[in-house]
This record gives structure tokens, C-alpha cells and sequence, in this order.
């Protein structure tokens, strides 16, 4: 999915644009301030956050949050911060919503599908029944007024990479409210963008567009946006999602979808969940919550589609 942020047209004079690595992206933030060393102060103070949640949210790194639910027993009470404990918590309410659809659990059972080197493997049903049987957050217990984690059942694979990077544009959110920062643009590698107030050019919000997966020269969509995120997700080729609710390959017909929500986390969880849902369970979910909106790419033949099988769905369909 490529989401074209500010880079790909020019700033005016009192915009600025910062760059980051972290989370396994470019974290890009655009802000519009006269000043430009507060808005280079600004955007540091951003970065700094960004690296302070990846030390405690990536199950990759020894002894974060994340890492150490994932290394834990079952039965095991583990006290995490409040930064893990709000991802939890709010990642088990799309879980639920999505009737398990979304799932940060899932890793045990995407690890069955695939070899130490990560080429693709076909397990047996009873490795698939074992990997289910360690996946869902009903395995855990969030206790919020000890900020306490208990595994029900172990091994569990919690990974956020589906969540993160939005999660942590919302704290840069929060924390840009402290600077009085109102004009700004931040974007979370290619996938993950969140629009607040206006680029300064005399038109309301900042100008997005969406393009083609597979073809990045393919504008599929335009338009601006302002106080609001879009994410999107797509499949390469040969790659296989696979849906946490029956352990297989999806068999549907999306190939790339686009999410809008009020949160970049939100948007950020649900672009994964469009990705394995039917267009018609994306259209009902897009129904029972009005503030989100689905776009989606869909074929017969899992071939690269055109720009005619595009999908606008709920709150999409709002915007131009």
C-alpha cells in the first residue's frame, strides 16, 4: 500500500519536514510553524517518543512489555506500563468488534505457515488445532487496576506490528497538543498517515492520495483530510494472510484495502482486518461504526486488479 504523503509535492515556505527511523519505517512529520527551530524541537521531542515506545512495545527487543508476556508461563502475572496496558486493552476491543478478525495474537499461528527462513509451508490440521488453541485474547487477563497481564494458556505470541505505528502517531498527537502544534502531517512509513488542521495553502485540510499496490504511478484516490487517519495494507505476490478465526489462507477477493478512522491506531488495526474480511463484513462493520470507512481493491483471480474494482465503502464514500 503506498499512501502519498507531503513528499511527493512541495512544502510552502513555513512548512518542515522531519524524518526518523524507528519501528522498522521512516516515521515522516510535517509541520506547519513560522518558527523553524521550534518546529525542529517539536519534531525531536516526537522522535524521542517514538523510541521510548519501541523499547516497550516491540516484541523484539529483550525485556520490553511485549517481550516479556510472550516469554511468560501460563498462570504468570506480569506487570507491564501503561503504554502496553492501553494497547492491550484497546487491541482486545477491536478484537472484539472485528468478532476476532483483528488479532495481535497471532503469531504462533502465522509461524505454523511458515518455515524458520519464512517461505510459506503447509502445515498438518493438527499443528493447525495447536497453533489456534495458543491464539485469541481470550488467553489473556487485563487487569487495569494493577496494570497486570495473566496467561491464561502458554506460549503466546503477542506481536503489535499491526498496531504500533498507529498507536504511537496518536501519542505524537498528544503530545504536539503540549507544544501547540495544531498544523501538522505525520506518517508512519507507507502504510499509516494522520492529517491534523491544515497545510498553510489556503484550502482546508492536507492533500492525500492513494495509489495503486502494484502500481504506484496508479493514483487510485485523492483528496484532503484533516483530523483523521487513513492506513492501508496490501498482499504481495505470492504472499497468504491468514484469518485467525479457522487457522487457514484467506480465500476472498481483496488484494488491498484501505482504512479511515478517527485514530490512527484504529485505522491502523482495521486496514489488517479489511484485508480478511468479506466486503460484505467490511461494509456491516462500516455500518454499526459511522466514524470509519473502508476502500478496497477486489478480483476474482488474485491477479493485479484495476482501478475498477475499487470499493468505497461507509465513510469513504463522504469524502472526494
Amino acid at each position: 500500500m503506498d499512501t502519498r504523503s507531503p513528499h511527493s509535492y512541495p512544502l510552502p515556505q513555513d512548512c518542515h519536514r522531519f524524518l526518523h527511523k524507528a519501528m522498522a519505517t521512516v516515521f515522516e512529520v510535517v509541520i506547519a510553524e513560522a518558527d523553524q527551530l521550534y518546529a525542529h524541537q517539536a519534531a525531536q521531542a516526537a522522535f524521542d517518543e517514538l523510541d521510548r515506545l519501541e523499547l516497550l512495545l516491540s516484541r523484539y527487543i529483550e525485556n520490553s512489555d511485549i517481550a516479556r508476556i510472550n516469554n511468560a508461563a501460563a498462570g504468570d502475572v506480569i506487570s507491564i506500563g501503561p503504554e502496553a496496558f492501553a494497547c492491550l486493552k484497546h487491541c482486545a476491543e477491536i478484537y472484539a468488534a472485528t468478532a476476532g478478525v483483528f488479532d495481535i495474537t497471532a503469531g504462533t499461528l502465522l509461524n505454523c505457515w511458515r518455515n524458520p527462513d519464512k517461505s510459506p509451508r503447509q502445515p498438518n490440521e493438527t499443528e493447525i488445532e495447536t497453533a489456534l488453541s495458543h491464539t485469541g485474547l481470550q488467553h489473556l487477563i487485563l487487569a487495569e487496576d494493577s496494570f497486570t497481564v495473566i496467561l491464561k494458556s502458554a506460549p503466546l505470541t503477542i506481536d503489535l506490528g499491526g498496531y504500533g505505528k498507529g498507536y504511537a502517531l496518536d501519542c505524537i498527537v498528544d503530545l504536539f497538543a503540549e507544544w501547540e502544534i495544531e498544523n501538522y502531517l505525520i506518517h508512519g512509513g507507507s502504510s499509516t498517515v494522520l492529517a491534523h488542521g491544515s497545510l498553510p495553502d489556503g484550502k482546508e485540510g492536507w492533500p492525500i492520495s492513494l495509489s495503486h499496490p502494484h502500481r504506484p504511478d496508479d493514483i487510485l484516490f485523492e483528496t484532503r483530510l484533516s483530523n483523521i487517519s487513513i492506513s492501508g495494507s496490501g498482499l504481495v505476490k505470492g504472499q497468504h494472510i491468514i484469518d485467525p478465526r479457522n487457522g487457514y489462507p484467506v480465500e476472498g477477493m481483496i488484494t488491498a484495502s484501505w482504512s479511515l478512522a478517527p485514530t490512527a491506531a484504529l485505522s491502523d488495526a482495521l486496514s489488517t482486518a479489511f484485508m480478511i474480511m468479506s466486503p460484505e463484513e467490511v461494509a456491516i462493520f462500516c455500518e454499526i461504526h459511522p466514524e470509519t470507512g473502508g476502500m478496497l481493491i477486489t478480483t476474482n483471480n488474485k491477479n493485479e486488479s484495476s482501478a475498477d474494482d475499487l470499493k468505497r465503502i461507509g465513510r469513504f464514500r463522504s469524502i472526494a
